[in-house]
């Protein structure tokens, strides 16, 4: 076992001085030992990052609160839960015991003590409590790589898809923030809670740039024709839905164990968001709720941007314009409460736009 660490803090909490004074003497050998009488100093010294102890050993009698109070509220702050209590007391029935560990303390030992038995057990909570802080920095450490690797993948594809025009850089940036604007006021919904957490809400903003990623297998004399498309070129463009889905696909199982975290969400965008609430959008022609959160929040977003932005067959629409067609749209394309979010946020919606225009000015309307 790890031998005690001096720089290792233990705080004693009893009222009685002899025992503090019995406790200190067995464990300031081997720890910096502070000392609390009473529950709301040991808290105050427990909640306080430069007294932060590693270890409490907490009677259970007190005269302002019970030790089983204090270790209550130790366990609900983020600073002090991990924290380990062990109860010193008098108390020597079973259920004296079993509710200072429901309560969340690791160990109970009981009055008159023994000096090694102390030690003992102290020395074995904060080894413990040494490899759980390990393992958690390897945690966080593991899961800031994984981060680290959808931010890269992300940014990849994007650039891919930027590649083709300017046009569609300020079209992804735009774009991503309408998403996360949209997500953030819908979460609180029942409709919606399930799906927008807070984890959800960040991979759909990180995955909104990729929804059009399909577009770099449609030919340029497609993509960028100034005149109005034929049918078949119609229906050429339409697979940039079903391409985006399958590049996405390839590149979950790719990253293997990592595929479970980010891209599913950014292949549902890719493939579902020109689908339309009525049913008679594309590929699949899903209808209503059988469309994805995802798909549909992108889709009033794509919409908005490219409403508003010149493209090689059309010129951009005001900002006033773009909202009247997007609120005839309610019910018909958009899903109809995705709409109402848009119309109480259409301001902020505009402040985007202008804050992400082109320098040149040639890409926006005046709004």
């Amino acid at each position: 076992m790890n031998t005690p660490l001096k720089n290792q803090t233990i705080l004693i909490v009893d009222d009685a001085p002899e025992n503090l004074e019995m406790l200190s003497a067995i464990l300031k050998r081997d720890y910096t030992v502070k000392v609390a009488t009473s529950g709301k100093k040991a808290l105050d010294l427990a909640s306080n990052p430069a007294t932060l102890p590693d270890l409490i050993l907490l009677d259970v009698m007190l005269p302002d609160m019970d030790g089983y109070q204090v270790c209550q509220i130790l366990k609900v702050s983020d600073l002090t839960r991990k924290i380990p209590v062990i109860f010193i007391s008098a108390l020597s029935e079973v259920t004296d015991e079993s509710k200072g560990f429901e309560v969340g303390g690791v160990d109970y030992i009981t009055k008159p003590v023994n000096a090694a038995t102390v030690r003992a057990r102290v020395k074995t909570h904060l080894a413990l409590y040494d490899q759980n802080r390990a393992l958690e920095e390897k945690v966080q450490e593991r899961t800031r790589e994984l981060m680290h690797t959808q931010d890269v993948t992300i940014v990849g594809f994007s650039t891919l898809a930027e590649y083709r025009n300017q046009e569609t850089g300020w079209h992804i940036l735009a774009t991503q923030q309408y998403v996360g604007i949209l997500a953030r006021y819908l979460a609180p919904y029942p409709k919606f809670s399930h799906f927008l957490t807070p984890e959800n809400i960040e991979l759909l903003r990180k995955s909104a740039p990729l929804h059009d990623i399909g577009k770099i297998a449609v030919p340029d004399r497609i993509l960028l024709k100034p005149g109005k498309l034929t049918a078949e070129e119609f229906e050429e463009i339409k697979k940039h839905t079903i391409y985006g889905r399958d590049a996405l696909a390839r590149a979950e199982q790719a990253l293997g164990d990592v595929r479970s975290s980010f891209l599913s969400i950014a292949k549902e965008i890719a493939y579902t968001h020109h689908e339309r609430w009525d049913g008679s959008g594309y590929p699949q022609g899903l209808a209503g709720d059988k469309i994805p959160i995802s798909g549909r929040l992108m889709a009033l977003a794509d919409v908005y941007d490219a409403l508003i932005s010149r493209r090689v067959y059309k010129e951009a629409y005001p900002h006033a314009k773009a909202v009247e067609i997007i609120e005839s749209e309610r019910g018909k394309h958009f899903d109809p409460d995705v709409v109402d979010a848009f119309l109480d946020m259409e301001e902020v919606f505009c402040n985007i736009a202008k804050s992400v225009s082109s320098p040149l000015g040639s890409k926006r309307s005046g709004f």
